[in-house]
């Protein structure tokens, strides 16, 4: 999202809790350690952007952790919190400290990342899903609630995308299912019409349109990124 936005010739900050992931950013992006889970550090960091910029028009609330995966019985309540927190607690958290210096900008984007997990629900996800379901109904209300203030709030729903954390979901729901990582894979590609997962950039893609002009009357929208999902939970 960082790259297309930047791309796009927008300033770009980036926070992130891998100090690796920030120092592979490029000089002109400013970036900031932060888990997203903490209060103070969100606030701290949107303080610090209001300092340096002036103020702010665009939050992509992207932040997100896999969670468990594991039959609800088996479930523990530490690790569902966990996960409930980065994946809304966050997206909560980033808006309510935005929210204050895209008023002053007098309009604004906010670009939430949900799943189709979070508009179809996935076995042994339960925490993720509840999450991502969540987000969808912060987004809609988000828009209701700050669309007389020229903000827009939509979410993206993107389907399986290609890359590390996936793959960490793959292995441990093959686990799970007593299956192997391809067959998981096949499973999910075979649950989208167009037989694909999506990659990184077109979920970037989503986003940057969301946050654009061409999208000025687009709010309280949820947008699929998926290949068109017509199965979330194939039996191969």
């Amino acid at each position: 999202m960082a790259e297309a936005f930047d791309a796009a010739g927008a300033r770009v900050w980036v926070a992130d809790i891998d100090g690796r992931a920030l120092e592979s950013c490029p000089q002109h992006w400013e970036t900031t350690l932060l888990d997203v889970t903490d209060e103070e550090g969100v606030a701290g960091m949107f303080g610090a952007i209001e300092a340096t910029w002036g103020g702010l028009d665009t939050l992509c609330a992207n932040a997100g952790v896999a969670g468990p995966t594991a039959g609800i019985e088996d479930i523990r309540l530490a690790d569902w919190r966990a996960c409930i927190a980065v994946n809304l607690d966050g997206v909560f958290l980033s808006v309510k400290y935005a929210t204050p210096l895209l008023k002053a900008a007098g309009k604004g984007a906010i670009v939430v990342t949900s799943s189709t997990a979070g508009q179809y629900g996935y076995p042994n996800r339960a925490p993720y899903c509840s999450a991502k379901w969540a987000v969808i109904g912060l987004t809609k209300t988000i828009a209701m609630e700050l669309g007389s203030f020229g903000i827009r709030a939509n979410a993206i729903c993107p389907g399986s995308v290609e890359g590390p954390r996936m793959e960490g979901v793959l292995e441990r729901e093959a686990k799970a299912k007593g299956m192997t990582r391809d067959q998981v894979y096949d499973g999910y590609a075979s649950g989208t019409a167009m037989g694909s997962f999506v990659e990184a950039r077109d979920v970037a893609g989503m986003a940057v349109f969301l946050a654009s002009d061409n999208a000025r009357l687009v709010s309280g929208q949820v947008i699929a990124v998926d290949g068109f999902t017509v199965n979330p939970d194939p039996k191969l």
